[in-house]
């Protein structure tokens, strides 16, 4: 082969074999093979380790995406940067070939800069020379080139430094070995390091129903019909909170539908909801300030990294449970006092739904009485204190009315009288022992054991034995943030909570009175033994 090749008896017959290609539109794709072609030479090392220190340098979300660069720069070598027909820009040195799309559009964030003065007639393209664009792109020279008033100049190197280093770039998976990749190159083959791309986020497809989107099978919605539709904002929110980075995005119909029905709800709620003087808040006041700060919070940092599905989550359903638990607790103490607190917990939903569904949200904006636009709005701060032993209660009175109702289902039993057992005090001196050890790491029940016994203050544990095993389940059973607010709180009086906050409650729900003792009271009704099997937020229950 290679004698043939030396002594041009032979030549090369390119061949595809799962021909024939066909484009779109149905026509055969020839594969042209073009000479004197142009090409960048990517291969080039110490463009490699420019671009893979910028690469290092760089947010990449989602992460785990990051390698697919890195492999990218690794085995990219000589490209193809010039076409000879088709719209572009010529090549400046041979006029006969257009810059290929690919090669061309990679700095387009700087092209737009200049491109905004030249289609306002502001500037002549013609005239725009190497002395420029050095200024402008590069901070070389001075704004004192030919062809263009010094003022304009120094105009448009001013709106170049503020959009510039690009802060994020967005993009599709298939675009990571090609458009993305030479996004990266381009940039640091051209830009000092002060101007290199600092994120690049890269996002799947869109479906409709769980199917690829095409004009074959008909089930591509035109943009302007869907908004006719279904509205702007239902759709962003329903591609949205489909799929994360990376997943294709499902365009449901009746996902949509209940995004709509969603909106309609909260806006129906700003609209019942006034501005009043907070009441002197009571425990469940303070347990809803903290949950609501814990959702900005959680919203904020999913939108940090760009999370979006789950910071949509975060405001439009998870924090719905907990007001509802909320509103069921005042109803049952027949409070009328919480319009104030309702309206702040409105007014921030409506602020961080604002960047998702920005039409929609005006309006409830204005539903709540604010002035201005909540689209100008500040995000919600946090700086209420959130308050542990709010939290630690709220949660400790749920976990009752859920085991109640549980050993209702279970029995299939008609209350009579409900009694519940808190647990001694000793108990909860062990139980944040063991909190402790669990949160270093350390669950050996024997060794936590003998610890214990060896303490005055929680030697009876020896005659509980499964106690320790069992509070270890309890504590590895509840999320992280939860013992963290147990472990703050290591005073906490169970049975004057329950006394206090649950009776109203319970009666509300199971229409029967509550009892509530201490495992160590005297004079204690206790007919089943039911007490001594009570352990730190997680009370005995006896049902009759």
């Amino acid at each position: 082969k290679e004698w043939l090749a030396e002594k041009k008896y032979s030549d090369i017959l390119l061949e595809l074999t799962n021909s024939p290609v066909r484009c779109r539109c149905g026509a055969e794709c020839v594969v042209k093979i073009l000479t004197n072609q142009w090409f960048l030479n990517y291969r080039d090392k110490a463009w490699k380790e420019k671009a893979t220190k910028c690469l290092d340098g760089m947010s990449i979300l989602p992460q785990h995406i990051r390698p697919e660069f890195n492999y990218v720069i690794g085995w990219l070598h000589e490209r193809a940067c010039a076409r000879q027909h088709g719209l572009g820009t010529k090549l400046p040195w041979n006029k006969e070939w257009i810059v290929e799309s690919l090669s061309d559009s990679v700095i387009y964030m700087a092209y737009y800069i200049i491109a905004k003065f030249v289609n306002a007639g502001v500037i002549s393209a013609e005239k725009l020379s190497k002395e420029f664009f050095d200024y402008v792109f590069l901070g070389i020279g001075s704004s004192d080139v030919s062809g263009v008033p010094k003022d304009i100049v120094e105009e448009i190197r001013a709106e170049f430094s503020y959009f510039y280093p690009v802060d994020s770039r967005h993009s599709g998976r298939d675009l990571v070995p090609n458009h993305l990749t030479f996004f990266v190159l381009n940039h640091v083959a051209i830009f000092p390091e002060n101007n290199w791309p600092q994120q690049i986020v890269v996002n799947g497809s869109v479906l409709m129903d769980g199917k690829k989107m095409s004009k074959s099978m008909g089930n591509i919605i035109p943009l302007r019909e869907a908004v006719r539709k279904y509205g702007a904002d239902p759709i962003r929110l329903t591609i949205l909170i489909s799929a994360e980075l990376l997943q294709d995005a499902d365009f449901n119909v009746e996902a949509i539908k209940g995004i709509k029905n969603k909106l309609a709800s909260m806006y129906e709620d700003c609209t019942k909801t006034k501005a009043e003087k907070f009441p002197e808040l009571e425990p469940e006041d303070k347990w809803i300030h903290g949950i609501l700060q814990n959702l900005v919070l959680n919203a904020g940092k999913s939108m940090d990294e760009i999370r979006l599905r789950e910071a949509l989550h975060h405001i439009l359903f998870d924090f719905d449970s907990e007001l509802q638990w909320y509103l069921k607790r005042t109803k049952s103490k027949q409070r009328t006092n919480i319009s104030g607190i309702l309206h702040k917990i409105l007014s921030y939903r409506v602020l961080m739904l604002s960047p998702f569904a920005p039409h929609i949200a005006e309006e409830m904006w204005e539903k709540l009485g604010h002035s201005g636009l909540v689209s100008q709005s500040s995000w919600p701060s946090v700086s209420d204190v959130i308050d542990p032993n709010a939290i630690q209660s709220e949660e400790l009175l749920k976990g009752i009315m859920d085991d109640i109702a549980n050993i209702l289902k279970v029995t299939k039993i008609t209350p009579n009288k409900i009694t519940i057992y808190t647990a001694d005090s000793f108990k909860l001196k062990a139980y944040h022992f063991i909190l402790e050890k669990v949160m270093a790491g350390q669950t050996n029940m024997g060794s936590i054991m003998k610890e214990l016994i060896a303490n005055p203050e929680t030697a009876d544990i020896k005659k509980n034995p499964d106690f320790v095993q069992k509070t270890i389940k309890d504590i590895l059973s509840v999320p992280t943030e939860i013992r963290k607010t147990k472990l703050a709180t290591k005073e906490f009086d169970e049975k004057s909570l329950i006394s206090k906050e649950l009776i109203s409650l319970a009666k509300s729900d199971f229409g029967v009175d509550l009892q509530v003792y201490s495992e160590n009271d005297s004079g204690i009704y206790d007919p089943k033994g039911k007490a001594r099997h009570a352990r730190p937020f997680k009370p005995a229950i006896l049902i009759e």
